[in-house]
């Protein structure tokens, strides 16, 4: 899939895509509808609003798209993948990468070479279908872009779904962050990055130096790219490659028309502009954010509008964020299942982990180890807390390889039977999430471990562990047989 068009396409061929032809408001209207739809059952229906009513009451001709990549099933489709866990797989076949002894490893060898060649972006000459349309000067105003405000107490409308396009100034590295937006006029934006993003450490480069920094925010476009904007990737890979292994083909850019920034071609709308970090910073927020509560308000930079480019029948993807679960849950699912086996080049004993929607990604993680000394569970989390964005992990719950982390009630059950307090936690101080409210100080916490692995007796655990219960075999085979002739129907069955 290469646009919005078509992944709206292939939602609605599966049936999960309902098209909404009454005229409903971009201010709060859609977020109440479309939050009652994701916290149904499997995250509810993706939702395409025909009929946008703007602030000034008059109607948009541009569609909203909203829970786009809110199920299982749509973000299966959103990277053409049967499983997410097919992508995990392909990127450990190409860490098994040797040096080949036999003529036939040397083909295998050289397929896979061949497929990663064919990751780069290309760049087309010309126009792109995104810039089918350019508004410049006085024909700019963000406020007659169907650009959703959220929440009640929210500062104003927000972007929440952009790939933002900067280049590192001194190595001219390309970085593409999934940040929110505020509107704040009809060619001002703020910029909200929190100090960790790479976005905001191209934007301290560039106030050292004194430059104006070129930004670019595109919309819409290729499902890849667009899931790539919130990867966790390391600063130096560039997120437009990442989406070509994705979708096994180059993502296609376009030079933008106000800078040198290179932009997804096929993107709906594409925000060109500046900040300058001469000026004072801007009032950003407050925001209803994805851990239910408000962030509240602070200082981000400007970013000045230059021109506002779209293609011939462009709409607006967005998505909203509140009290869990929402569609975010989803993307975030699919970053556990990609970027195992990357975790566990670093941490070979992890057999898998997951992010419950109730911890809001960065508060709990659940992870299964293969335990094989003493303290394990202590040198997993300390390597975990050493690794990335999950430095900002909260709780880390550690528990045995036949643990299902996937299922959380599972999980609860062995933990808070196999825990005793006083033993089998530890506390630790380091960097939290900018929007934990309850911490300490501003992005600085504590933490905590939880081991919830069988003990051993060098652990001082000199009683005899429990076996779990779990019926015979022959029992469940005799009583499957005779089910269907008992009469009895549950929930699902």
């Amino acid at each position: 899939m290469d646009n919005s068009r078509e992944f709206l396409d292939r939602i609605e061929a599966a049936g999960e895509l309902v098209r909404i032809g009454h005229p409903v408001s971009v201010d709060r209207e859609m977020t109440e509808i479309s939050d009652r739809c994701m916290k149904s059952r499997n995250g509810g229906p993706a939702l395409l609003f025909e009929r946008p009513i703007l602030e000034d009451g008059t109607e948009s001709d541009i569609p909203v798209g909203l829970n786009l990549y809110g199920s299982m099933n749509r973000m299966c489709l959103s990277l053409e993948v049967d499983r997410l866990d097919d992508i995990g797989d392909r990127i450990q076949d190409l860490m098994k990468l040797k040096v080949p002894e036999r003529w036939r490893e040397k083909l295998a060898m050289l397929s896979k070479v061949a497929e990663i060649g064919k990751f780069p972006p290309r760049t087309i000459k010309g126009s792109a279908p995104c810039q089918s349309k350019v508004l410049q000067g006085s024909q700019i105003d963000l406020t007659k872009l169907p650009i959703i405000k959220c929440w009640p107490d929210d500062g104003g409308a927000y972007l929440t779904l952009p790939q933002v396009v900067t280049n590192d100034p001194r190595t001219g590295v390309r970085n593409v962050g999934m940040y929110r937006v505020q509107v704040l006029g009809k060619d001002t934006l703020a910029m909200h990055w929190q100090r960790h993003k790479v976005g905001a450490a191209h934007w301290r480069e560039m106030a050292e130096k004194g430059e104006k920094m070129p930004v670019a925010i595109a919309i819409g476009g290729d499902p890849a790219s667009v899931y790539s904007a919130s990867a966790p990737l390391p600063p130096d890979i560039d997120e437009y490659i990442f989406a070509g292994f994705l979708r096994r083909k180059p993502v296609k850019l376009v030079k933008a028309t106000q800078s040198d920034l290179k932009i997804p071609a096929e993107s709906d709308i594409v925000i060109e502009g500046y900040i300058d970090p001469a000026e004072d910073l801007v009032v950003e927020g407050p925001f209803g954010d994805h851990t239910g509560f408000y962030s509240l308000a602070d200082e981000y930079p400007a970013v000045h509008v230059t021109a506002i480019t779209m293609r011939d029948d462009p709409i607006i993807p967005t998505t909203i964020v509140g009290r869990p679960p929402m569609e975010d849950y989803y993307l975030g699912h699919a970053t556990e299942r990609i970027f195992l086996p990357l975790m566990r080049l670093t941490v070979p004993e992890i057999v898998d982990y997951h992010m419950p929607a109730a911890g809001v990604f960065h508060n709990l993680v659940f992870v299964s180890i293969d335990k094989q000394y003493p303290g394990h569970a202590w040198k997993v989390m300390n390597a975990l807390w050493g690794m990335g964005l999950m430095s900002l992990a909260k709780f880390i719950v550690v528990f045995d390889k036949d643990v299902n982390v996937q299922d959380a009630e599972e999980a609860w059950w062995i933990a808070l039977n196999n825990i005793d307090p006083d033993r089998d936690t530890r506390f630790t101080m380091g960097p939290v999430d900018v929007l934990d409210h309850a911490s300490r100080a501003f992005t600085y916490g504590s933490k905590m471990g939880i081991d919830a692995t069988t003990k051993w007796p060098e652990e001082g655990f000199t009683r005899q562990w429990p076996d779990k219960i779990i019926m015979d075999e022959e029992t469940v085979a005799r009583v499957d047989a005779m089910w269907d002739s008992l009469g009895i129907r549950l929930d699902g069955s």
